[in-house]
């Protein structure tokens, strides 16, 4: 009962991102709602499933991991958008669906919402693995969503640096992280969900439940890599960039990061 709760709740936060996208006609918004609620979400599975046996240190550093990541990427894509043009991406999603934008991307929203469930149930499970205190498995979960929260930062940076240099209008971003993989953004994103499972898995056997925490980094790989992260965004940048992201897509991997040549941009 308590996760469907969870999924009412993440689906009236997707009907509020509908409504402002409407009102401020950005999709973009939509973003920034899903990161706040996804977070929020986990939050409150992280207490509502509080048990006798967990450990509150952990409960309270599972809590802080989800919402420093949901601080700074939900500010980073509320500025964007606040100052920026829609994403071309969703610029090309109303040209495809037409007359039928608002109720499709409504369903797709609602979609969307159910879906971040299993995400917040990862964090819900990291936060109640049973044990006092923390443990070696509780570090190394805060030493990947260190790594992941600040390699996603310094991927956006980079972006947004290279995008404000007149010189590169119509360019293509391929120095420092993006010499490594064509979405490092959506790499580090993923890599973050791995957090959740090094925290709540039991090697024991005590918590099989925490096994289920796996699901977060595999559902976030799909959608990334081959749902509504890389795939549209490779589709937005060959119609403006043509050859230029062609050339890239022929040297740089698409997710997964890997040293550059020598006639590459390194970091």
């Amino acid at each position: 009962m308590i996760l469907v709760a969870v999924a009412i709740g993440l689906c009236l936060v997707m009907a509020g991102a509908w409504a402002w996208q409407r009102r401020t006609s950005n999709i973009g918004w939509v973003d920034v709602f899903w990161t706040f609620g996804s977070a929020a979400a986990g939050v409150v599975l992280a207490f509502a499933w509080a048990g006798d046996n967990g450990s509150a240190t952990r409960r309270w550093l599972v809590c802080a991991i989800a919402a420093v990541w949901a601080i700074r990427l939900g500010l980073y894509v509320a500025l964007r958008v606040a100052r920026s043009p829609e994403d071309g991406r969703y610029q090309q999603l109303r040209q495809a669906w037409g007359a039928g934008l608002q109720p499709r991307l409504f369903g797709f929203l609602q979609i969307q919402a159910l879906v971040s469930v299993a995400l917040a149930a990862a964090v819900g499970l990291a936060a109640n693995r049973p044990g006092p205190g923390l443990g070696p498995q509780d570090l190394i979960g805060v030493a990947i969503a260190a790594v992941a929260i600040g390699g996603e930062a310094v991927a956006d940076q980079q972006l947004k640096a290279f995008a404000a240099d007149p010189a590169n209008r119509g360019k293509v971003c391929d120095q420092g992280l993006w010499a490594w993989s064509r979405h490092p953004n959506y790499f580090f994103e993923w890599l973050g969900w791995f957090a959740y499972p090094a925290m709540a898995i039991d090697l024991n056997g005590a918590y099989p439940q925490g096994w289920w925490a796996l699901g977060a980094p595999l559902l976030m790989f799909g959608v990334l890599r081959f749902g509504t992260g890389a795939p549209p965004l490779e589709a937005h940048m060959l119609r403006t960039r043509g050859e230029a992201f062609s050339a890239y897509q022929a040297r740089v991997p698409a997710f997964i990061p890997r040293p550059p040549g020598p006639k590459e941009s390194l970091p």
